[in-house]
């Protein structure tokens, strides 16, 4: 069975769409790349149930990725939801990060993911002509991302970067953020990552681990709001803890199905 999910959101159609397929131990890597492929969303989580923890595996349709927040809550959702975890369990996913630890409260799913360190840079050159705007700061962060903080969410929202000249600059895995004024939210933020095969992320939990350390020291808060300012939109509330950053979304299910997949003959799978 392999399931859809809005993650990020408890609209259909809405947040950020992740494939969720629970598998075992037989399900190859070149297999997950395929279906991952052929779901052609953000990414695909694949989830191996352990006798105390669940692996858990992230794939974009062109590569695995180490971390991924819509699919580790998509995933857990769709545990919560077919009954293999009591809303009063815990769920424990083993990813290549290393352990995330699920809760749920009522109807919010509660992440703990690792705080991502921040290192401010000099602007990047091609930045401007990229992306449209100079930007105020500009970090770098775990896994090649670059986080640019714009003068405004005026200038979030109406980024129209050139996937292209991003990847040429070094960008391709790229947050521009910036302090929220006229939405219920502390900050904005959007997502460009042509480097793993998506232009834009709709909702990217994950990035999270970076933003949440970046806002806390800003705006002097440790629980904040988040709004990412996609075509889809997603909101999420944030929390700065010791070493770790708590991630609260929620998630509706879109579809299930089967998969029916004809065995090559001359494959051993």
């Amino acid at each position: 069975m392999i399931y859809q999910v809005d993650a990020f959101t408890d609209t259909p159609f809405k947040g950020n769409p992740a494939g969720v397929m629970i598998g075992d131990e037989t399900m190859t890597e070149e297999k997950m790349q395929n279906i991952a492929m052929e779901m052609n969303l953000s990414e695909t989580a694949f989830i191996i149930p352990g006798e105390k923890e669940y692996r858990i595996r992230y794939f974009t349709p062109t590569r695995e990725v180490p971390l991924c927040g819509h699919a580790t809550l998509a995933g857990a959702h769709i545990i919560y939801e077919t009954g293999r975890k009591a809303p009063n369990e815990p769920i424990d996913f083993m990813a290549k990060v290393g352990h995330l630890k699920i809760t749920k409260e009522k109807d919010w799913i509660v992440m703990h993911f690792p705080e991502y360190p921040l290192n401010r840079i000099e602007t990047p050159e091609g930045f401007k002509s990229a992306v449209g705007f100079e930007p105020v700061e500009v970090y770098t962060s775990s896994y090649e991302w670059v986080v640019a903080l714009l003068g405004n969410e005026r200038a979030v929202a109406e980024a129209r970067p050139d996937f292209e000249a991003l990847k040429a600059n070094g960008l391709g895995h790229l947050m521009v953020t910036a302090r929220s004024t006229s939405y219920e939210s502390d900050f904005v933020v959007r997502c460009f990552v042509p480097e793993s095969g998506i232009n834009e992320d709709p909702v990217t939990g994950s990035a999270h681990c970076a933003l949440t350390p970046l806002w806390s020291e800003k705006l002097g808060k440790e629980e904040m709001n988040s709004l990412q300012l996609s075509k889809r939109t997603g909101q999420l509330k944030v929390k700065l803890l010791d070493n770790d950053v708590e991630i609260k979304g929620k998630a509706v299910t879109v579809f299930e199905a089967w998969l029916k997949i004809r065995r090559n003959p001359d494959s051993n799978e």
